[in-house]
């Protein structure tokens, strides 16, 4: 395809993925344990040089989970971040010690505005640093610093900071930009000059940390590579704070099909992309935007009449790469009720999603149950299933057992609800303005909670009255948020089933932070 070259002599730029700590930051993002293993094992699979796994001292599910992670790895690096203090540094140390290449990664904000928030003054921070980065290295062979706001922080002291570590042991120096501040230019002076102006620079890597937030992360990552920095901190589907993070597909397809002008390689299995990318939407609740750049739905869609001409002739006329390389396939092809569990089986593998016999199992049967509704099921119906399925099996302490909603031009609306929570039925019927609002206030009825509904999304999977609905919610509790979603051809069905979702996120999101969420105050009303 376009931009392919010889990569045998080409530089090795190394991918540090940090979806499961700075990704998981996203407001409403929580990941359950068991996903964030998965997403770990995919990521490792993929060819990531480096796992950011978590951020151990900041709860003890993080800390456990960064250490099985640890144990789990095969290929990565995992890493652990950690504050610019001794406690953390010992904790992260902890969490990644049974790792066979473990990283600590510890920071501390050196602009004038992270300055006067820690209240410390350039000479007490210099020592600060020196102090913790020397500790970290005396644990660990592969310390990671970073100077947070880097990019405005002030060019003298930054050089002063950046040798200060690289004397006190740091191999990888991370220059972030961490609200998304400056751009492809500027970040690329910045790079060269640490490179040429800090003492030891030659001896270490530096790596390039960017936030969206301009929407620019992917070209200020970029620039910083071509300046000379050789790894590059991103996440899947451009995760993260805010506006994201580099995203992790665009840097790497970037890479690969501009080879000529960017003669970079990494060690990315690139089709495995589409894959990864659907399963963190899916676990984290974040769908990907259609015109999303790589993985979207339409990244490889062609509407026009002039396009599709083009494409029918040579499919290089309006795609600069192909879909199969990132793991898509080109085919559509619709599967029905008479379909089989082998064909299941090979168009998920199509779709990016390799089961285990018990997980087929519990997917056939949701399958078949789709296939008797809708006369035909595509590939973004079985996408949707999939998105459905792992919401349930990560997150079931509640679940939608049975819905009837009676509805009427005059009366209020009515749902007759039962939810099986923590494995026994619960019932209620309950009213409301509308369907939907008769459901959630049923589902309130059951389990009593003070958070509050931010987001109620409905999207069709695809065309037709028996299209499947996927349903997205997002919910806020005491500065807390959460997301859920579900699909089904019933679009009262799937909210009810999303808004259950996200009820179990939150109760995710209490046992983190200590509250009591390992008990359901639920009303029994049957």
């Amino acid at each position: 395809m376009t931009g392919s070259t010889d990569t045998t002599a080409q530089d090795r730029v190394v991918i540090f993925d940090t979806t499961l700590r700075d990704g998981e930051q996203s407001p409403g993002a929580t990941m359950t344990h068991a996903e964030k293993l998965e997403i770990a094992s995919l990521l490792d699979d993929m060819g990531v040089d480096i796992i950011e796994a978590g951020f151990p001292i900041a709860s003890e599910g993080d800390f456990n989970a960064v250490s099985e992670i640890a144990k789990a790895s095969r290929n990565s690096v995992i890493c652990g971040l950690a504050r610019a203090n001794f406690k953390d540094i010992d904790r992260a140390w902890e969490a990644v010690k049974h790792a066979a290449q473990p990283r600590i990664h510890t920071f501390i904000g050196t602009s004038p505005l992270h300055r006067d928030i820690t209240q410390l003054s350039q000479e007490e921070m210099a020592d600060r640093i020196h102090e913790t980065v020397t500790h970290a290295r005396n644990l660990c062979e592969n310390v990671q610093w970073s100077p947070m706001d880097a990019t405005r922080t002030e060019h003298d002291y930054l050089k002063r900071v950046v040798e200060i570590a690289i004397k006190a042991g740091a191999t990888t120096i991370n220059i972030p930009d961490t609200v998304g501040y400056t751009a492809p230019r500027e970040s690329a002076k910045l790079i060269e000059m640490l490179i040429n102006e800090v003492p030891g620079a030659d001896e270490i890597i530096f790596a390039t940390h960017c936030h969206n937030d301009l929407g620019m992360a992917t070209a200020n990552a970029l620039a910083a590579v071509e300046a000379g920095a050789r790894q590059i901190e991103c996440t899947i589907n451009g995760l993260g704070e805010r506006a994201g993070n580099t995203a992790l597909e665009e840097v790497v397809m970037a890479m690969r099909v501009r080879n000529d002008i960017m003669p970079f390689t990494t060690g990315i299995d690139t089709t495995k992309i589409i894959g990864l990318s659907r399963r963190v939407a899916a676990v984290s609740g974040f769908s990907v935007q259609p015109n999303k750049a790589i993985v979207g739905k339409n990244a490889f869609a062609h509407e026009s009449g002039i396009h599709q001409d083009g494409m029918l002739k040579n499919a290089e006329t309006f795609e600069i790469m192909r879909p199969a390389d990132i793991g898509l396939t080109e085919t559509n092809l619709v599967m029905g009720k008479h379909s089989g569990r082998a064909a299941l089986r090979a168009k998920l593998a199509d779709l990016g999603y390799e089961l285990a016999d018990n997980q087929l199992k519990d997917v056939f049967v949701r399958f078949k149950a789709l296939a008797d509704r809708k006369k035909e099921v595509y590939d973004d119906d079985l996408v949707a299933l999939m998105s459905d399925a792992s919401v349930e099996a990560g997150n079931d302490r509640i679940k939608v057992k049975f819905l009837r909603v009676i509805c009427g031009t005059e009366a209020p609306q009515s749902a007759d609800l039962t939810l099986t929570i923590d494995g026994e039925d619960h019932q209620v019927t309950a009213q409301g303005d509308g369907p939907v609002d008769a459901t959630f206030n049923a589902v309130k009825a059951l389990v009593p909670h003070q958070a509050r509904l931010q987001l109620y999304q409905v999207h069709a999977v695809t065309q037709g009255t028996d299209a499947q609905a996927t349903v997205s919610v997002r919910m806020e509790e005491e500065g807390k948020l959460v997301t859920g979603s579900s699909a089904d051809t019933d679009t009262v069905v799937a909210s009810a089933k999303a808004y259950v979702a996200a009820l179990n996120r939150l109760l995710v999101r209490r046992e983190k932070s200590g509250h009591d969420g390992k008990e359901i105050h639920y009303q029994d009303v049957s």
